[in-house]
């Protein structure tokens, strides 16, 4: 098994990375991260691998057939070395990572990827057969070593390597797949980013990148939303070709893995990483697309307050009155920093280290990938928080979304390398919070219903892209995996057909779909680099919602009790971390409470337009 990184949070966004700065200026044009706190040059960085497949080397060679024989002693002995190998590794990755991640054009940091990534899987190689003894050792001796007081610091991390034993191959065949996963499936998600980052988009003469173009779809004036989304849409079909291609090339190498492996679905492997059960994520998805009406409900809520007989794929994120504000860098500072210290005192103190210490990265520039994310490092480091800041409302969201991340990732440090990651379904836990605490913040301080409204609509659309419409794309992940192994390699036409009969459902007869539509499943990085990850995110909300309302009966005694999840990390199963909070992952009913709760807001919004609507207070 390959030695596990911290991986990076990311925070999917229909605005990626981009050229220009916006007008006026953010303030977020020098907001750069410093890297030297992981290596200060790039020497240091390949002397670090040296070293690194050095003491792999001496580990192979004192630890090599010799599970049989090892005690609790010795185990927790062994786990420390080989924490400390992971930890040297994973910060090398890391910087090698977050410096080519802001300039995906420059040939030397790609080069430098490259290598780190191949030293990587060096080490990595080296290291596969500890792992892999473990899961061979007979239950009852495995079973008295977790049991020792030793192995605190190991004790789920090694439980978690064992029920993957049935899907593991022998030692050569594990061998060949980390090999070649350098040219395989690495490769191509590189040359999807690059390829991302390369393409421009032609709006009223002026060449465009993603992030500049999608923004737009954000803009108050509907003809400059329809010119972004025309310009988009040529873009995607004049670099379609390569697109679909590295689509089914993933498709198949995911499929030819899980069918070596024994996994019985394309999803299975992705939930047991997740440490969920398959008829929970089951349940999950289903209750969110049982409350698909609620989409439909909130669009022609949309609709009626902009005054508009048909919603279009680009009339979705118009803003409805001080929702597009600008929010200059300072101020959303001052916005998240303020509501994450409310909340707990500690919070705020390691948010404002993000700023201070410059972790964080939220300048636009050339070549930088888009989206946003919190690295987690390792707990030797600490994390960084990747942005592409414009000055929307939004990105003051995605902000507090990162940083929620950060704040994660920082606590759990405390757990070592081995319990300091959380499966992605309670990862997304602290993120979605953070948003959830800067909007209730908002509308706390605001008076003015008018604008209460707005926030209210933007926290609503949100909150759609997270859970309905993560869930649709979970739908359409479905559909294509399912696809390439009953039926082969799919045509663009496959493909955009299986994206628009798995999106339309969400939105009922409340949006008009064009044939634009069609082409914007091919620039989602998750669907390549994270197979199955997608619901996740409606995993997340669905947990911060019952969570909230926990700490509004609660209040302090509540944050207190949430810093302690968070410092948990991944120390135990997710439904056993996050039930000392009194939530019930494995109850169907929890997912449907949570839907509805959803529905509850938009009842809200919808009564609170029509009386502002009535009184004359909106046109």
């Amino acid at each position: 098994m390959p030695i596990s990184l911290s991986p990076n949070r990311e925070k999917h966004s229909e605005v990626e990375s981009g050229v220009e700065s916006p007008e006026p200026q953010s303030g977020a044009e020098n907001v750069t991260w410093d890297l030297t706190d992981l290596f200060p040059t790039t020497e240091s960085l390949l002397e670090e691998l040296l070293k690194g497949q050095s003491r792999a080397d001496a580990f192979a060679e004192t630890y090599r057939g010799s599970m049989e024989q090892i005690g609790p002693q010795e185990m927790k002995r062994a786990m420390s070395l080989l924490g400390e190998i992971q930890d040297s590794v994973g910060r090398a990755y890391t910087y090698a990572y977050l410096n080519w991640s802001t300039d995906t054009a420059d040939s030397e940091r790609g080069a430098l990827l490259q290598k780190v990534k191949e030293a990587y899987t060096g080490i990595s190689t080296t290291l596969l057969f500890f792992e892999l003894d473990w899961t061979k050792l007979d239950d009852a001796q495995a079973e008295e070593i977790l049991a020792s007081p030793e192995m605190d610091s190991y004790r789920h991390y090694l439980e978690v390597v064992r029920i993957q034993k049935p899907y593991l191959l022998t030692e050569p065949e594990e061998r060949i797949l980390i090999e070649k996963s350098n040219t395989g499936r690495s490769a191509w998600n590189r040359f999807f980013d690059e390829s991302l980052s390369d393409m421009r988009f032609s709006v009223s003469g002026k060449q465009l990148s993603q992030q500049q173009v999608l923004a737009r779809l954000h803009d108050a004036d509907r003809d400059v939303r329809r010119g972004a989304a025309e310009a988009f849409t040529l873009g995607l079909k004049d670099n379609i070709r390569p697109l679909t291609f590295v689509f089914n090339t993933i498709l198949a190498d995911k499929a030819l893995d899980d069918r070596l492996r024994g996994y019985s679905s394309w999803i299975s492997s992705r939930n047991l990483s997740n440490e969920v059960a398959d008829e929970d994520v089951d349940a999950l998805i289903k209750s969110v697309e049982a409350g698909y009406s609620h989409v439909a409900r909130f669009y022609d809520i949309k609709k009626r307050l902009l005054g508009i007989d048909t919603m279009t794929e680009y009339d979705r994120y118009a803003p409805i009155g001080e929702a597009d504000r600008f929010i200059d860098w300072q101020s959303a500072r001052e916005m998240v920093l303020s509501s994450y210290s409310e909340f707990h005192p500690t919070m705020g103190d390691i948010a404002t280290r993000f700023f201070d210490e410059n972790w964080i990265d939220a300048a636009l520039a050339p070549a930088k990938r888009g989206g946003a994310f919190s690295h987690g490092a390792v707990p030797s480091a600490h994390p960084y928080i990747f942005l592409n800041y414009t000055g929307k409302i939004r990105d003051v969201q995605t902000l507090a979304h990162e940083l929620g991340h950060g704040i994660h990732q920082f606590l759990s440090r405390k757990q070592g390398i081995f319990h300091a990651d959380t499966p992605l379904t309670t990862a997304e836990t602290a993120s979605v919070f953070g948003e959830m605490l800067v909007f209730k913040k908002l509308m706390k301080e605001e008076s003015d219903d008018a604008n209460r409204l707005a926030m209210m609509m933007g926290k609503i659309d949100d909150t759609i892209a997270t859970v309905f419409r993560q869930v649709s794309m979970n739908r359409f992940e479905n559909r294509i995996h399912t696809h390439r192994r009953e039926s082969g390699e799919l045509s663009t036409d496959d493909l955009r057909a299986a994206w628009m009969e798995t999106q339309s459902p969400m939105f009922g007869d409340s949006v008009s779909l064009s044939e634009n539509y069609s082409w914007w499943w091919s620039y989602i990085p998750h669907f390549l680099h994270t197979p199955g990850y997608v619901y996740a995110y409606a995993f997340g909300e669905l947990l911060v919602l019952a969570l909230h309302t926990r700490y509004e009966q609660e209040g302090s005694s509540f944050a207190d009790a949430y810093l302690e999840l968070l410092e948990s990390g991944g120390s135990d199963w997710p439904h056993k971390l996050v039930g000392k909070l009194g939530v019930d992952l494995r109850d169907p009913a929890f997912w449907s409470s949570g839907v509805d709760a959803i529905g509850s807001l938009v009842d809200e919004a919808d009564a609170l337009s029509k009386r502002l609507q009535h009184n004359g207070e909106l046109s």
